[in-house]
């Protein structure tokens, strides 16, 4: 059979195509993510892995084909990381290379790990293991769950199911697919492939979600304002009053809408001040509520935030992210190092941004609660569940002129549309350069504007759809599936050895 061929003549390979061939395979099994969008490519490469783990002589081999194999899947896939180092290329473009680097090859720690465990426990264990390596990787050290492979279902019938599994739990299916992928190419007799590549990966990635039918059920009409601020531009004192103008001019436009919403940090001065913007914005807001961006401070500490100004220019709500990102809104361990009396890292002394008291829906009126999600907070979904009540949709305001132009804003409104299919919530989002949109309870992008372009949507907010099982339960059958999966695998394995 092949595969035994494969592991006899594997560590006989030059030390090239060793490296190499795991690290194209990972950069294939990439292209399931935005922009790409090729499922099923995505899935050949991970079924590929399959063989890597098997070609593997050893479980340090085995470690370093998944560390490869992981490598060209972040490289690719995190390749927009580039885009914030070259904001300031003169000062800060030297280090985007080694930032995407150093980025994919410790998220790639994870899978290491995976391979090495199933190569001890048996290669379709790979299924379980990697599996539970993002799921931790959605956890550890606060989580960066960006570009699980299971994304790159969201266009497709299987994508639904994350409203029942979750995320993670689609990474299961996912993996499982790829592994009877590896079987069937496998088999020494090939009469039942091409029924099986029809009947399973064809109508699995492939059959497109329907679109809606018939008339929805609206609350409201919502304006979302995108005012198309590059980043080498937005904190620019010779711009920043022209940005903020647009944004005023595009909220009053004529129309009839319930609630306008600004993309994240579209303040150009910090509140509470003694600024003019916030009058500014309730006298072109004309007596409608509007949710907008800003940053915050509160003596010393800062905040990013989304304040709600109601229909007489008072700000009656603020929610603060709580989710913040290491090292670009604050330095990981900053407040410890107070202890030894260094303070010029601690968000305590305003140095980057403090974190908010955790998930909490906003009072809309007419239009519901709503759950804010600032940029970031979107990725994580336990993010999204965390909050005590149950909102009515949720609402994500984004700065993305950070992600690049090619890959970044895709992926995150990807990673939105996943959100809304695992509470069964649609989502309208506010973005700074694009891709402000309306989701749909199913995932679908109901109306949108394109990425860098300056302008406003109004959309009618559809009612909420009940409550999904993922809703409910959250990340934590799956873990415990997970657990009991690989630790049953283990002790099958151990069996046949003794």
């Amino acid at each position: 059979m092949w595969l035994s061929k494969l592991q006899e003549n594997w560590s006989h390979q030059p030390r090239w195509a060793r490296i190499g061939a795991p690290f194209l395979l990972g950069m294939i099994g990439s292209l399931g993510q935005a922009p790409f969008g090729l499922p099923l490519l995505s899935l050949i490469g991970f079924a590929a892995a399959f063989a890597l783990l098997t070609a593997a002589q050893n479980t340090r081999a085995a470690v370093l084909n998944g560390w490869l194999f992981g490598l060209g899947y972040f490289i690719v896939t995190l390749q927009w990381l580039v885009s914030p180092f070259l904001v300031d290329a003169g000062q800060t473009g030297w280090m985007a290379p080694f930032g995407v680097f150093f980025m994919s090859a410790g998220l790639s720690l994870f899978w290491a790990l995976a391979f090495g465990v199933a190569k001890r426990v048996g290669e379709a264990s790979l299924v379980v293991t990697l599996a539970i390596a993002e799921l931790a990787r959605a956890y550890v050290l606060t989580g960066f769950p960006w570009g699980m492979p299971a994304y790159g279902l969201v266009d497709s019938i299987l994508g639904q199911g994350a409203a029942f599994l979750g995320p993670h739990g689609l990474n299961v299916i996912f993996f499982a697919l790829a592994f009877w992928m590896f079987q069937l190419l496998a088999q020494p007799k090939p009469i039942f492939r091409p029924a099986g590549f029809v009947l399973v990966f064809g109508v699995a990635l492939f059959w497109p979600l329907p679109k809606q039918q018939g008339e929805v059920e609206t609350v409201g009409t919502i304006r979302l304002v995108q005012p198309n601020a590059p980043q080498h531009q937005k904190w620019d004192p010779d711009y920043m009053p022209i940005i903020f103008d647009r944004a005023l001019e595009l909220t009053a436009q004529p129309g009839d809408v319930d609630l306008i919403i600004w993309p994240e940090t579209s303040l150009p001065a910090a509140l509470p001040g003694g600024a003019t913007e916030p009058d500014q914005i309730a006298e072109a807001a004309d007596g409608t509520p509007i949710v907008f961006g800003a940053n915050r401070f509160e003596i010393v500490r800062l905040f990013n935030s989304a304040v709600l100004m109601d229909e007489i220019g008072q700000i009656t709500q603020t929610y603060d992210k709580h989710h913040l990102v290491p090292f670009g809104e604050y330095m990981p361990l900053g407040e410890f190092i107070t202890q030894f009396g260094f303070y010029g890292l601690a968000a305590s002394e305003g140095r980057g941004f403090s974190r908010g008291s955790g998930a909490e829906v906003m009072d809309l009126g007419s239009m519901g609660m709503a759950l804010p999600l600032i940029c970031y907070e979107a990725v994580f979904p336990q993010d999204v569940g965390a909050s005590k009540s149950r909102p009515d949709f949720l609402m994500q305001i984004t700065n993305d002129a950070w992600f690049g132009t090619f890959s970044g804003p895709y992926q995150q409104l990807a990673q939105s549309r996943m959100r809304s299919i695992e509470q069964g919530l649609p989502m309208v989002r506010a973005a700074n350069t694009g891709i402000s949109a309306l989701i749909d309870a199913k995932g679908r992008v109901v109306e949108a504007l394109p990425l860098n372009e300056a302008g406003f949507l109004d959309v009618d907010l559809p009612k909420p759809s009940g409550t999904t099982l993922y809703s409910r339960t959250g990340d934590l059958p799956v873990s415990l599936i997970l657990c009991c999966g690989l630790f049953a695998l283990w002790l099958r394995n151990r069996r046949n050895t003794i």
